[in-house]
């Protein structure tokens, strides 16, 4: 082959390698959270009634069927009738979702980006890509507080103009690294985020009660524990629907469980 023809290949093959990359599974790097794109400042923030952080929990304790399972409960509820009749009951008619993987004090993914809806068509493009979403992490400690601290950051940089701020944390685990969770939570709440809890029993039976002491906060926050993964689709549905409905001066629920 003449050198001309092999320089040709070579430069071919140099210009295909940023695709070829872009193509690839990302796997986050362990100690590292993904960079959350900056709010754009130039467009006018669209209004909705609430801007919604699914934070699920991808840590080590949380094997690869039941990550599934949680996804499957999020991507499920939101094509359910009574969620998007909740989302119509608000003055914009509009909720905006955004859902994050974590696991450690610094190692989140975010999973799916800020998507509105609105109606039927929005909430089957906002279940697809729920289940289309990979698992991107694994391990790397149970980190509430980093879970928290994280979702604020992803609300801050919402392109969205919310009337209420909410995260909501899926976990079968209690905080075991980073700071307390209940410095995050109350950072977060001091900035007029309410922060509801789902915890799975599976693993630690009471862990809905360490939820309600360390990590919910904010008016009208609660908790709606799943006893097993298997009825997380159930208990997911039950607290979108409250707190997509709920407005900022409901009182806090104690307790609102899954069967």
């Amino acid at each position: 082959m003449k050198r001309r023809s092999v320089m040709a290949l070579i430069g071919a093959f140099a210009l295909a390698l940023p695709a070829m990359a872009a193509a690839q599974p990302r796997v986050q790097t362990p100690g590292q959270s993904q960079q959350i794109p900056a709010r754009p400042q130039s467009q006018p923030q669209t209004p909705v009634d609430l801007n919604l952080v699914l934070a699920v929990d991808a840590s080590g304790s949380v094997d690869d069927s039941r990550f599934e399972l949680q996804k499957q409960g999020y991507a499920k509820a939101f094509t359910n009738p009574r969620v998007l009749a909740a989302i119509h009951n608000g003055n914009e008619q509009a909720i905006a979702v955004s859902m994050v993987q974590w696991t450690g004090p610094t190692l989140h993914v975010i999973a799916v980006p800020w998507m509105i809806v609105r109606d039927q068509r929005s909430a089957e493009l906002l279940a697809a890509a729920i289940e289309r979403a990979p698992r991107q992490i694994f391990g790397g400690g149970t980190s509430l507080s980093g879970a928290i601290d994280f979702s604020v950051l992803l609300l801050r940089a919402s392109p969205y103009m919310p009337t209420r701020q909410v995260i909501d944390i899926s976990g079968d685990g209690s905080n075991n690294i980073g700071r307390p969770p209940q410095q995050a939570r109350d950072e977060a709440v001091k900035m007029g985020i309410r922060i509801n809890g789902l915890p799975i029993l599976t693993v630690e039976p009471d862990l809905d009660v360490y939820y309600r002491q360390n990590v919910v906060g904010g008016p009208g926050a609660f908790v709606i524990p799943a006893k097993t993964y298997e009825v997380f689709a159930a208990a997911i549905l039950r607290k979108l629907v409250a707190e997509i409905s709920q407005d900022e001066t409901a009182p806090p629920s104690r307790k609102l469980a899954a069967k």
